[in-house]
């Protein structure tokens, strides 16, 4: 009698053991499943498919208009001498395409002027001789786009040089030619630019040397 008893009292604890090794298989399942989801929503919130995925594919801001009221004058600082860096607030922040004339009140918006480094030389389309020119831009816009050409220089280097191989005599010994030319190269450096940068701004192409040998 004694050992069946104590055989009895022994089987209890066997069944504790029991279900308390599957409430620890549940436990863990429990687990694994809330890793896993914590683990999900992290990857989705990393690849953008939920919460600020929308932020992150905007991108940089695109450069801000200048309105003409904050244009800087001769003698104030910056190397650009035209608009504020951080301009376009106000009125001009919601206008993020081509300026709109002002009518005979002159322009709406400021010239922000950059003078590129060095000049371009370039032999003349099927002539012995070549053109020598200092080039310089503006833009309405705020310094955005000027540092973005300081950051392309290489590359819109290459292009006018490009546009000014495509030159014919005709074309610099006119002022209509030097004109059409000018708006060349505001054509091949806003291309340029909307294809590294994405966008453009580059309103005008100014003369600042003009060589011809």
């Amino acid at each position: 009698m004694s050992d069946e008893k104590k055989d009895a009292a022994d089987s209890p604890p066997k069944k504790k053991k029991g279900k308390l090794g599957k409430i620890l298989v549940i436990a863990a399942g429990g687990a694994v499943l809330i890793g896993g989801g914590v683990g999900a929503g992290l990857y989705a919130a990393g690849s953008g498919l939920v919460g600020g995925g929308a932020a992150h594919e905007e991108g940089p801001p695109k450069p801000k208009l200048v309105p003409k009221s904050e244009q800087k004058r001769a003698g104030e600082d910056g190397e650009s001498g035209g608009g504020h860096g951080g301009g376009g607030e106000g009125e001009a922040s919601s206008h993020e395409g081509k300026p709109t004339p002002a009518g005979d009140g002159g322009e709406r918006y400021a010239s922000n002027y950059f003078a590129l480094e060095k000049e371009f030389t370039a032999n003349l389309q099927d002539s012995v001789h070549f053109i020598q020119v200092g080039v310089a831009i503006s833009t309405p816009y705020d310094d955005t786009v000027i540092q973005n050409i300081k950051t392309n220089d290489i590359a819109i280097r290459s292009a006018i040089l490009m546009a000014l191989g495509d030159t014919t005599e005709d074309q610099v010994f006119s002022s209509q030619g030097k004109a059409a030319l000018a708006k060349r190269l505001t054509v091949a450096i806003n291309k340029t630019l909307e294809q590294k940068e994405g966008f453009g701004g580059v309103g005008n192409v100014y003369f600042t040397n003009f060589v011809v040998q």
